[in-house]
């Protein structure tokens, strides 16, 4: 399908974001990146926003989990990929706003998939599906708490974060409508089914009956 084509747009811009700030080295292609130090910034727009490097262990917003949760949260994000890829095939019908917002929380959820599948062993410090996620957008928003933590800048993120958080947007906002339509279009085929089985409405029948009874009363007024 074409919208797929936007999911791997998605996960190619990810992780190519994602090693040149964290770099490595790829030796099929004879291909070393440096990389930015751990922690380290570099300035975008000013103090506003900024290149950091930073690895998620856990969950969003930098919230920590166990060993046990990382393992789950990864099949967890496996399951889910398929789901979504699934649910894009057996949604050619709908709208195609949806589906491109599907086709954006997918290659978000494959891309930071990757990270925590395949980072670990890649670059030798967990196996596979312990890995840690690379972030690096760094903007400075407004003071808030979530899950009982205060920030004073938002969480750092990634292309892929974005991509979840514009396709759940899109969601929100599309989906519904589109629900709407399908329950006037139903509403309107109701209507016109309706009409056309109403008894009070001259069948053809009728129509028939009617030329009948004229031809009655005519032959009857040539008699007399």
């Amino acid at each position: 399908m074409v919208v797929l084509y936007i999911s791997l747009i998605i996960v190619i811009l990810d992780q190519l974001t994602k090693f040149l700030v964290k770099g490595g080295t790829i030796p099929l292609l004879n291909l070393h990146v440096q990389g930015m130090d751990y922690g380290s910034s570099i300035n975008v727009f000013g103090d506003f926003f900024k290149i950091t490097f930073v690895e998620n262990p856990g969950l969003a917003f930098g919230i920590d989990v166990n060993e046990t949760s990382k393992l789950f949260l990864s099949l967890f994000s496996l399951a889910a990929s398929i789901g979504i890829l699934y649910y894009i095939y057996k949604s050619k019908e709908q709208k195609l706003i949806v589906r491109i917002a599907l086709a954006f929380i997918l290659g978000g959820a494959v891309g930071n998939l990757i990270d925590r599948m395949f980072y670990g062993v890649f670059y030798g410090y967990a196996p596979v599906f312990y890995g840690k996620v690379v972030d690096f957008f760094n903007a400075d928003f407004f003071d808030f708490t979530i899950f009982g933590r205060t920030y004073d800048r938002f969480p750092i993120f990634n292309i892929a974060d974005s991509s979840v958080t514009v396709g759940v947007i899109l969601l929100i906002l599309f989906h519904k409508s589109v629900e709407e339509k399908k329950e006037i279009s139903v509403e309107a085929n109701s209507v016109v089914v309706e009409g056309e089985t109403n008894p009070e409405l001259p069948s053809e029948n009728n129509n028939q009956e009617m030329m009948i009874d004229g031809e009655d009363s005519n032959r009857k007024k040539d008699k007399d």
